[in-house]
């Protein structure tokens, strides 16, 4: 009876290769977008569809009371104040079904465009209930209708129920028309969350191919340890040295082999093959305290997150891909530039702004503190969810620096007594060890609550994580591995560590 949902024949295409998964994940997310288009266009057709069937089923129904008001016109006053009521009844009922099914329509369409996992249940839910209230207020029509023209002279018996046996109708047409709605909710919203799943894929395919030269330099090293050679200390000593040299630190290593060790013992595993498991759920244990999602809380005032990190980290590109992420979970966005030393940082930061159509509270003069407080206080204003502070890139040595960002954080707690509610370095993951240096000084000097660690692609240095859990394991909140605007997501230890050493 609808289109509820434009359906796209599925082609077969052969297992893709490193040089199409970035084409498969555009892809995906096109087909996504176009998804929740269409759910939301047929939606609107569902609405005007159910109105329209609501209204000439009771415009019939009218009709029908007209003409029992018409013949029971010239008989004594009872009857004609009986016809009245029926009439009234029925109108009552009319406006009942129209405003039940309109509002139900409407939790359709918030569930499906909202696009979580539970979308199908809720929209199904939402549409039964509006069937149900449906039926039960045009039943109620039915009954009273009956009740009242029961009592009238029997010249308008046929007539009164001729407008009953329309009614009926009327009850019959819609719950038909929200059943047939309910399926194809069900069925809109389960393709596009399957889709969803499959853009979930192609993110892991992106961060198998972005974490290639990492893994290409352990797979290297590893290749005589996971050879099928028996476990031996001359296998534990080639594995410490392939550990160390990929960046994982004294600490991690020593924590790993350790653990390794005790695996292998409890397992009874006799060779290298069987080593490769062992490594991996000894990773994924170090670095899974690291998997922290950002959650943010339901509040009336803005959450301030404050980005910091040394030059060159990333740290503004970091937070335009942290405006898309976010407007994506429907949340309103406002970007403070504060960022006042570098050359074109505010010219950079408004480009992000423009790209994803954010607000951006920027100052020709002036320091960074003041920036930022101004805009929390904008945002304050104008009722925005989240506002994201960049600030001027700085050295941990260079003190009087470190100073200044410490002033940044006390005036926005001036601005919001408990903000800035995430404070979050961004860490250059090529720098390898010095990474673990770089955390300690800011998490000593603001106290962090997370990380995000950016250019996973462009490094051999994947161990960095395992050094970081290891040493001073602030949550991780975000990675990323390239510079499309959509390479930046929430830190998931399984689907790193499958990715660095599969």
């Amino acid at each position: 009876m609808f289109s509820f949902f434009r359906r796209k024949k599925k082609q077969e295409t052969p297992a893709p290769e490193e040089a199409q998964i970035q084409e498969t994940a555009v892809k995906a997310e096109s087909e996504v977008a176009q998804i929740v288009e269409n759910i939301k266009e047929d939606a609107e057709s569902l609405t005007e569809s159910v109105k329209g069937r609501v209204e000439s089923a009771v415009e019939t129904v009218s009709g029908a009371v007209e003409q029992v008001k018409e013949t029971v016109a010239e008989m004594p006053s009872e009857a004609e104040e009986a016809a009245e009521k029926a009439a009234e009844q029925v109108e009552a009922a009319k406006e009942a079904v129209a405003e039940t099914v309109s509002g139900a329509v409407e939790q359709v369409k918030e569930a499906v465009a909202a696009m979580p996992s539970e979308a199908v249940e809720k929209a199904a839910e939402c549409v039964e209930s509006a069937k149900e209230a449906v039926v039960e207020t045009v039943s109620k029509a039915v009954e009273q209708v009956q009740e009242t023209v029961a009592a009238m002279p029997s010249e308008a018996g046929e007539a009164a129920e001729k407008a009953a046996e329309q009614v009926e109708a009327v009850k019959e047409t819609v719950a038909e028309t929200v059943s047939e709605a309910v399926e194809q909710v069900q069925e809109a919203v389960a393709e596009a969350v399957a889709t969803t799943e499959e853009h979930k894929l192609s993110w892991a395919a992106r961060l198998k191919q972005g974490l290639t030269k990492s893994r290409d330099k352990m797979a290297k090293s590893l290749a005589g340890v996971f050879g099928g050679g028996q476990i031996d200390e001359d296998l534990y000593e080639e594995l410490e040295t392939v550990l160390i040299t990929g960046d994982m630190g004294m600490e991690a290593t020593e924590y790993l082999m350790k653990d390794v060790r005790n695996r292998v013992s409890l397992k009874g595993l006799k060779d290298g093959n069987e080593l490769r498991g062992a490594l991996k759920d000894a990773l994924y244990d170090l670095i899974k305290p690291l998997e922290k999602p950002l959650v943010l809380p339901e509040t009336k005032e803005p959450f301030v997150i404050m980005l910091a990190g040394i030059n060159g980290a990333g740290k503004t590109t970091s937070i335009g891909k942290l405006a898309k992420y976010f407007q994506a979970q429907g949340k309103s966005v406002l970007l403070a530039a504060g960022d006042t030393f570098r050359a074109a940082a505010r010219e950079q930061l408004q480009a992000w702004g423009e790209r994803n159509n954010v607000t951006v509270i920027s100052q020709t003069t002036g320091d960074s503190a003041a920036v930022c407080f101004d805009a929390v206080q904008a945002a304050k204003a104008r009722g925005i969810d989240i506002v994201l502070a960049d600030t001027a890139g700085r050295l941990p040595t260079q003190l009087h620096l470190m100073e200044e960002i410490k002033k940044v954080k006390r005036v926005l707690q001036k601005a919001i007594p408990d903000a800035p509610h995430e404070i979050i370095v961004v860490l250059d993951a090529n720098i390898g060890q010095n990474a673990v240096n770089q955390v300690k000084a800011f998490d000593d000097a603001l106290g962090l609550t997370g990380l995000i660690v950016t250019k996973l692609d462009g490094t051999a240095k994947g161990g960095i994580l395992a050094a970081l859990a290891s040493d001073r394991p602030v949550p991780v909140r975000y990675i990323g591995v390239g510079e499309g605007i959509d390479d930046l997501r929430p830190f998931d230890a399984r689907v790193f560590i499958d990715a660095l050493l599969d």
